[in-house]
């Protein structure tokens, strides 16, 4: 199953629930990354 949850705050790309996973990254400030963002972000 694949249900969308939002886009990631830094691409824009959208972000889904796959099977029960989120694909990507939620801070505890409530910001939603994909994968790729949240990388580049700790990095900073």
């Amino acid at each position: 199953m694949r249900e969308e949850v939002g886009k990631c705050s830094v691409c824009e790309k959208t972000i889904y629930c796959l099977d029960g996973f989120l694909d990507g990254i939620i801070t505890k400030e409530k910001i939603l990354y994909c994968f790729s963002c949240s990388t580049k972000e700790e990095d900073k």
